[in-house]
């Protein structure tokens, strides 16, 4: 008799578990979760993946640093957010003339230079990784502006 109780208990908990599993992949379909962007992560990728002719020419430092300068465009664009920030209406567009030319400023202020081409290596690496995690959407279409991406959600 006890069996047969344990038995009952135990096909009780496991279908209660399996009506929680399906219940959350359910969620899960019907609204992806949220990327979640790591400094550390992105830098390791970036590094791993930038053209070598590139990767001659930059210290780690300069990468962390370009990286750094377009983290802080993609604040001021709107595009970054810790969980509590609203994020604004429609795609946003990224990537492109203005973030090269506000990361080289704002090198340039630090007393580094680099050349566009370095940046731009950088920043298409960067974004290579953002789309490997899921944190930004397709490539922007002719509509959208030349040579710019997506933000997607």
């Amino acid at each position: 008799m006890a069996l047969v109780v344990g038995m009952l208990i135990l096909g009780v908990i496991c279908a209660i578990a399996a009506a929680l599993v399906f219940r959350e992949a359910l969620r899960m379909q019907e609204r992806a979760p949220l990327a979640v962007f790591d400094p550390d992560d992105a830098y390791d990728f970036v590094v791993a993946h930038l053209d070598d002719l590139v990767a001659a020419t930059l210290t780690p430092e300069d990468v962390r640093r370009i990286l750094g300068f377009q983290i802080e465009h993609f604040k001021h664009a709107g595009v970054a957010m810790n969980g509590s920030t609203a994020t604004p209406p429609g795609p946003v567009i990224i990537g492109g003339v203005e973030t090269v030319d506000h990361v080289l400023r704002r090198c340039a202020e630090t007393g580094e230079a680099y050349l566009p081409e370095q940046v731009h290596a950088v920043i298409d690496c960067q974004l290579t990784y953002l789309r490997a995690i899921g944190a930004i959407g397709r490539v922007a279409g002719p509509e959208d502006g030349p040579g710019r991406v997506d933000r997607g959600r």
